[in-house]
């Protein structure tokens, strides 16, 4: 289902002369759905009846910036950023009019703005106007506000916290989740100061939205209100997919559970088998608590359950695998339920081996399943790359095939897409040996060419039985002195065709390789119909420019031992 919301608003003046309340709300523009919808209620403050002036501007420049800001701040950043500069802003015309006429009079305003995004949402407060969030089971209306005024009776309408007051404001923000059926409310305190707790929990689930809202207002106004009444009401009807932010919110929330060993229980997870501990994560076999089918379950290792990195990026595997694991070449990964007790991944469970097991185990593939696999491989890939993700970590030991016998591409952990955070992007992720020339000799940036060097390496490994450039161990500095041997040499059943096509795949120069993966996959496909060229042979001064030095320095020690050999020794 697709994010879907009931939005109602109503404003009265009430005893007031005038209205210096300000709402409203607006909604992702096409193509950027993903964002969701913004609102926000301000309740104008002043000694000279600009309250108006500045409820109204700060609404409708927070409304009118928020999806201007790059997507991919966090909700909370782009508010405070769009917040302070709307409180600067205020503040400075302010001080003008005082000094331009004394007594000139304030403009100040309450804000409290709430941004709904996939499951989550995210609240911006400052002032006493107030936010509720109603569920449909007729819990009691939760107050997701606390109001910045003081507390003497006398003093209730001074704010020690408001748009405009000083140079510099304190925000308070919260987030949470959302389910279908929740209801928030926002409203200014000539609705809640009159209103109890539990009628405006009544009235918010009263009709459609419209109907609620005007229901908050019109009984703040028989209830006798003396300030404008206003309520801002909005029911969530249809829930977008789990975006990146719920679950970033997820990992920072939500604590790993301790080791479970076979028997234990998970939020209805009953594991079976302990599966893989790395020393970072652990992997168990479950059984689904409705469809009882086999799950895997994925977590940090307790020695790890405290980094935040590590749970950021927990949390931005399961998001991707979300993304890409629906049309196939990659499992897929279940969305968290929202009342989730621990942080963990579930993924469906396939049974079958790695590439890495099947090479141990001594299974040598045939040269059709060899291409076949590279096929379903080269198309996930694609699949990857046009979703603006880089694996980063092709290797046997992630390439799965299932017993159903599809090829899978395993471990989304150490993958970028634009949206990982900075510690994630500058992990010099990857397996050495498997990794391009320019990234690990140069320290250049993983790309998509990356992970087709990598899938180049392991069909050469598959087929030939060692890698191109030999083994490289993570302290060592890479030597690409030698181009790979030819295929055909190791194994006399691999096609020239195919032996061009993977040796052009882990060429030395960059330039004669695959650029895409649809290049690759279009290569494999058509065979020895339409043959790929082998890569030209690397000239030395590229290879090992050192031993090309040293070459030209032997010849030249050579040279002038001989000269000197000839001045002092042969006749002239």
């Amino acid at each position: 289902m697709s994010f879907e919301v009931d939005i109602g608003y109503s404003s009265q003046r009430g005893p007031r002369d005038a209205n210096e309340d300000f709402a409203g709300a607006v909604h992702a523009p096409a193509g950027d759905e993903a964002r969701g919808l913004i609102a926000a209620i301000a309740d104008g403050v002043s000694s000279g009846g600009r309250g108006r002036e500045a409820a109204q501007t700060t609404v409708m420049g927070l409304l009118a910036d928020y999806f201007a800001t790059p997507a991919t701040w966090e909700p909370t950043a782009a508010l405070d950023r769009l917040i302070g500069a709307q409180n600067g802003w205020l503040a400075d015309h302010n001080r003008r009019r005082q000094g331009k006429q004394e007594g000139a009079g304030t403009a100040l305003t309450t804000l409290t703005a709430l941004v709904l995004h996939g499951q989550s949402y995210t609240l911006a407060h400052v002032g006493d106007t107030r936010a509720w969030h109603v569920r449909a089971d007729g819990e009691p209306a939760q107050l997701l506000t606390q109001d910045h005024a003081f507390d003497h009776p006398d003093m209730r309408s001074r704010l020690t916290r408001a748009i405009g007051l000083d140079d510099q404001v304190r925000v308070d923000y919260l987030q949470g989740d959302v389910r279908v059926g929740d209801c928030f409310v926002l409203s200014t305190d000539g609705v809640h100061g009159v209103l109890k707790p539990q009628q405006v929990a009544a009235l918010a689930l009263q009709g459609d939205a419209e109907a609620a809202s005007e229901a908050l207002v019109h009984a703040a106004l028989d209830a006798g209100t003396r300030d404008n009444a206003t309520a801002l009401v909005i029911r969530v009807v249809g829930l977008d997919a789990r975006q990146l932010d719920d679950e970033l919110g997820d990992g920072r929330r939500l604590a790993p559970p301790p080791v479970l060993k076979v028997g234990d229980v998970l939020d209805g997870y009953v594991v079976t088998a302990p599966v893989a501990d790395t020393g970072v994560h652990l992997l168990y076999q479950a059984r689904h608590p409705v469809t009882r089918e086999l799950v895997a379950l994925k977590t940090l290792h307790p020695s790890r359950a405290g980094d935040p990195q590590e749970r950021a990026m927990l949390a931005h595997e399961a998001w991707l695998g979300q993304r890409v694991g629906q049309g196939g070449g990659f499992v897929r990964v279940h969305e968290r339920a929202p009342d989730a007790s621990a942080l963990y991944i579930v993924f469906d469970w396939h049974g079958g081996r790695t590439l890495e097991q099947m090479r141990k185990d001594g299974t040598r593939g045939t040269v059709t399943e060899v291409v076949g696999a590279a096929i379903e491989v080269s198309r996930a890939l694609g699949r990857l790359h046009r979703h603006g993700v880089i694996h980063r970590d092709i290797k046997p030991g992630n390439l799965h095939r299932g017993d159903d016998g599809r090829w899978r591409i395993l471990d989304l952990g150490v993958a970028i897409s634009g949206r990982e955070g900075a510690a994630q992007r500058e992990l010099h992720a990857g397996t050495p040996s498997y990794i391009n020339p320019e990234q690990w000799e140069e320290g250049g940036v993983a790309d998509a060419g990356s992970d087709l060097f990598a899938l180049g390496a392991t069909l050469y490994q598959w087929l030939g039985g060692h890698l191109p450039y030999g083994e490289i161990e993570p302290y060592q500095v890479a030597r690409y002195r030698r181009d790979p041997v030819a295929l055909s040499r190791l194994r006399p059943d691999v096609p020239v065709w195919l032996d061009h096509l993977v040796r052009k795949a882990v060429a030395r120069d960059p330039r004669e390789r695959f650029e895409t993966a649809e290049e690759m996959l279009l290569a494999l496909e058509r065979g020895a119909s339409r043959p790929v060229n082998a890569p030209a042979a690397t000239p030395l001064i590229r290879r090992d420019p050192l031993a090309l030095y040293q070459l030209a320095l032997g010849v030249s020690v050579l040279f002038n031992v001989l000269l000197i050999v000839w001045l002092l020794f042969l006749p002239r």
